[in-house]
């Protein structure tokens, strides 16, 4: 028979130090345990805070999650939008190069017949419909119907529009004759009007044939006011502009109405015109005014004329 090794009934001092070493024990079991507890109750405080997320004094911000700490984000500026351009004197208007008034501008600096011409002191210049003569002579130029819109600006104030100025206009009829002087009876295709607050102008008139040694355009010059240009000889610019290659082509196939016209421009080129010819891409293009329509509606064109104030 088998026989254990029990802790009862071996007497009461046996009993004593048995009790003895459990108390001793128990109380280190509960110091662990006390221990143990405040651990976990630090750890549990200290994982609600990542949970919530905290910052430290050194801005890094430790967050729940593996406890990897996260530098704070630096504030990124918004994009910067991309201005609207504006119109500049390099990008939405050039001065106009100055052009030579031809021989026949009719402004008084020049003589016709041994005579002194100025039509601009004459009365009845001032018209936006420059089709008749209005001298000794009320003839109707024919051709093409143009009206043409002028907008004159200062390319030294971001191609601001200029009011009140004065802008004679004269060029060719259908012939390719000038009025005054190679139709010398005639006055017609010669006139001013004068800027309203858009820097605007417009003249009725008709499309200019194409003569030789020149490619198809019209003449203007420009004043400071009405009064500069009604007395003649103070032009703060004269140039001329250029007519589109396809509206000449188009206008110029009507050979009843333009005889010579068709002929003579095949032979000619606005690269080596004697006026147009040695001018940049970007003079030319503001040189040369849009147009829309058709020859037997009629055109509608518009051209800017910069000027430096």
């Amino acid at each position: 028979m088998d026989h254990h090794d029990d802790d009862h009934d071996r007497g009461l001092s046996h009993d004593l130090q048995v009790i003895g070493e459990k108390i001793v024990e128990r109380r280190r079991a509960l110091a662990w345990l006390a221990s143990v507890g405040g651990a976990a109750i630090v750890a549990g405080s200290a994982a609600a805070q990542m949970s919530r997320g905290s910052v430290t004094p050194g801005g890094v911000i430790t967050v729940g999650g593996g406890g990897r700490s996260t530098p704070t984000p630096t504030a990124t500026p918004a994009p910067t939008s991309t201005p609207t351009p504006t119109a500049t004197s390099s990008a939405g208007c050039l001065v106009d190069p100055t052009e030579t008034a031809g021989p026949y501008p009719g402004d008084g600096t020049n003589t016709s017949s041994g005579s002194t011409s100025n039509v601009l002191t004459t009365s009845g210049i001032v018209r936006s419909d420059i089709r008749s003569s209005f001298i000794s002579s009320t003839a109707v130029a024919g051709g093409v119907l143009v009206r043409i819109t002028l907008t004159v600006v200062n390319v030294n104030a971001t191609c601001a529009p200029l009011s009140g100025y004065a802008v004679y206009l004269w060029h060719a009829d259908r012939q390719g004759r000038y009025s005054l002087y190679s139709a010398p009876a005639e006055s017609y295709l010669r006139g001013v009007q004068v800027t309203d607050a858009n820097g605007q102008v417009t003249f009725t008139t008709i499309f200019p044939a194409c003569y030789d040694g020149r490619w198809p355009h019209m003449h203007f010059e420009v004043f400071s006011g009405l009064a500069a240009a009604t007395s003649g000889r103070y032009a703060v610019l004269t140039s001329q502009l250029a007519m589109p290659s396809a509206i000449c082509s188009a206008v110029y196939a009507d050979t009843t109405t333009y005889p010579t016209s068709a002929s003579i421009f095949k032979g000619v080129k606005l690269s080596t015109d004697n006026v147009f010819g040695d001018n940049t891409t970007a003079q030319i293009a503001q040189q040369t005014p849009t147009f829309a329509g058709s020859t037997s509606a009629g055109y509608t064109a518009a051209a800017v004329i910069g000027i430096a104030r």
